[in-house]
């Protein structure tokens, strides 16, 4: 799949924006604050209506207008798709495929899948569980349409069972038991489907994580990957655990135990990252996790998803910086940065965004286009 032209009006920092990409790397260059960040993120829009940088749709429009719209034409096997998506601030946002009202949102990622990789990648390593749970759950996602409905699922069942417990108000009453039997039968047959899926999904990425890890480190280091549930051991499994922690689950109001309260455990050379790895380490194995999912993707599904790194040079040395650039996978990719570009990396096309205005092209291919700012292009060629 791949993204041929985007045309944004009154996105971000855009009041009309028409661009057209290779299949190959297209680097997009220029300032802080011009807007290379948000056209990575109209980009990624198109897949997953809505921001990787956890930005509001009403944060999507541009100061002063009243809604925005992103378009993207994509070749997804051959077949000519039309993407269209109006935002709408504080209101109903409207997305068109092929002309056609969208009828579920996995069906944009059966058209168009991205990988983003960015500063805040980080957080897979030292943030908290829930971070490392998203990153599984998005692979998922991405794999196969039938797991966005168990996780869609899921998360529809937490939150009826949660909402019981808030009304239950501490007490334990008989219509209240009654009721959580419904709702913990429910939850123990899907968040068991899910957690045995993310122990599958590890299991397939292991071997992935660890290539990349090396390849962008540039030496063999040993990465440790493993589930880790404080349930899906137990001989009575999660219906048991449920029924165990009832009494707390209860006085809490919250739902103490299930898939939502797992997490990945991570390791390099056998330590604990979040703790015990430096940053640099850190950030490499976020990479490498990024890296895994995307060719796991690709050797499945036949057909890398969209790349999207944004800035990721300005927080990697120069050793990593071109290790990364050399492992890149094939397909499509958009790099957005504000500096160099490791003189390793195979760069189809060269973008430059100035403030105010659209992108325009510096290069494609081999030959320099006419009447550029020749300091972006010094920058990057």
């Amino acid at each position: 799949m791949t993204l041929r032209r985007l045309w944004l009006r009154d996105f971000r920092s855009y009041v009309e924006a028409e661009v057209s990409f290779g299949p190959g790397l297209t680097i997009v260059v220029g300032p802080n604050g011009t807007g290379k960040t948000n056209l990575l993120e109209a980009a990624g829009y198109l897949s997953i209506l809505g921001s990787f940088r956890g930005v509001p749709n009403e944060g999507l429009v541009r100061v002063g207008a009243e809604r925005c719209v992103i378009r993207g034409e994509v070749d997804a096997a051959g077949r000519e798709v039309l993407i269209e998506s109006e935002v709408v601030p504080n209101g109903r946002s409207r997305v068109l495929l092929n002309k056609q009202p969208l009828k579920r949102n996995r069906e944009l990622r059966e058209v168009l899948r991205i990988t983003v990789f960015s500063p805040e990648d980080l957080i897979l390593v030292k943030g908290g569980p829930s971070e490392r749970r998203t990153y599984l759950d998005d692979v998922l996602m991405m794999l196969h349409p039938r797991n966005d409905a168990m996780l869609t699922e899921l998360d529809r069942v937490l939150r009826q069972r949660n909402a019981l417990l808030k009304q239950a108000g501490g007490r334990l009453s008989a219509e209240v038991g009654f009721t959580l039997d419904v709702w913990d039968d429910k939850l123990a047959r899907v968040g068991t489907d899910v957690a045995r899926s993310r122990v599958a999904l590890l299991d397939d990425l292991r071997p992935f994580v660890a290539t990349a890890y090396s390849d962008v480190a540039d030496r063999r280091a040993p990465v440790t990957l493993n589930y880790m549930s404080a349930w899906l051991g137990r001989s009575d499994g999660l219906a048991g655990a449920l029924e165990h922690g009832r009494t707390d689950d209860v006085r809490r109001g919250l739902s103490l135990v299930g898939p939502h309260r797992d997490d990945i455990d991570l390791q390099i050379e056998g330590r604990p990252s979040r703790t015990h790895s430096s940053q640099g380490e850190q950030r490499t194995l976020a990479l490498a996790l990024r890296l895994a999912a995307h060719r796991l993707v690709t050797d499945r599904l036949g057909s890398p998803p969209l790349l999207l790194l944004d800035d990721v040079f300005s927080e990697l040395d120069p050793v990593r910086s071109d290790a990364l650039v050399r492992n890149l996978p094939p397909g499509q990719a958009l790099l957005a940065t504000a500096g160099f570009v490791p003189p390793a990396a195979e760069v189809e096309s060269i973008l430059q965004v100035s403030r105010g205005e659209g992108p325009t092209l510096l290069r494609s291919g081999d030959k320099p286009v006419e009447s550029v700012d020749e300091t972006a292009w010094d920058r990057v060629k």
